[in-house]
């Protein structure tokens, strides 16, 4: 068995049954994909090796162009995920569209039937230019604004403001984000940039 198992390229994606496959998507052999069919990619995507993207019937998975999902990371979008363009993800991010109730008041986990759970969920978004870093958990039903940094191992249980740098457990703001990586958005449009 070779160590490489290498990555499916967009002509091999659209064959799976996604609900739409942009051009310049690779995605690692080795991640689990479930709901497909409720899994949209845009452009100059890469998704790469033991990632989890987990899509529930009424789900939905929608991942914009330019973006980087690195090792590890696990996607929960049962009620929703939503990516931007240029956004990326460091390695064993978490992102969850669902969480059960942790007060006792419920039962917890799937297996058990819904009127005994407290499941708390909402959509996440994350808008274009967001970095979130290695180890960080998002929580259902949270926004992060247009151009946000989140360090490694924070915590996002609320809202984070566009163009701000964050970190933390809880996660909170340290301090303003530069825009002056938008210089360069032209000028990747206009040389039909080809990246991976």
């Amino acid at each position: 068995m070779p160590f490489d198992v290498g990555y499916y390229e967009t002509s091999e994606l659209r064959k799976f049954g996604f609900k739409y496959v942009g051009e310049n998507v690779r995605i690692s052999k080795s991640c689990t994909i479930i709901g497909i069919e409720n899994i949209e990619l845009g452009n100059n995507v890469r998704v790469d090796p033991y990632v989890s993207l987990i899509v529930g019937d009424s789900g939905a998975l929608k991942i914009g162009s330019f973006v980087h999902i690195a090792g590890y990371c696990a996607l929960y979008a049962n009620h929703g995920i939503f990516l931007d363009d240029f956004c990326g993800l460091s390695s064993a991010v978490r992102i969850y569209s669902s969480s059960d109730d942790y007060s006792g008041a419920f039962l917890t986990n799937p297996t058990v039937p819904r009127q005994f759970l407290g499941v708390r969920f909402g959509a996440v978004s994350l808008y274009s230019h967001v970095i979130v870093g290695s180890g960080s958990v998002i929580l259902p039903g949270v926004c992060v604004g247009e151009g946000a940094a989140i360090g490694a191992l924070s915590l996002v249980k609320g809202d984070i403001d566009a163009w701000t740098i964050n970190a933390g457990n809880p996660c909170r703001r340290i301090k303003p984000r530069s825009k002056e990586l938008l210089q360069f958005v032209p000028e990747i449009d206009g040389a039909n940039y080809r990246g991976g």
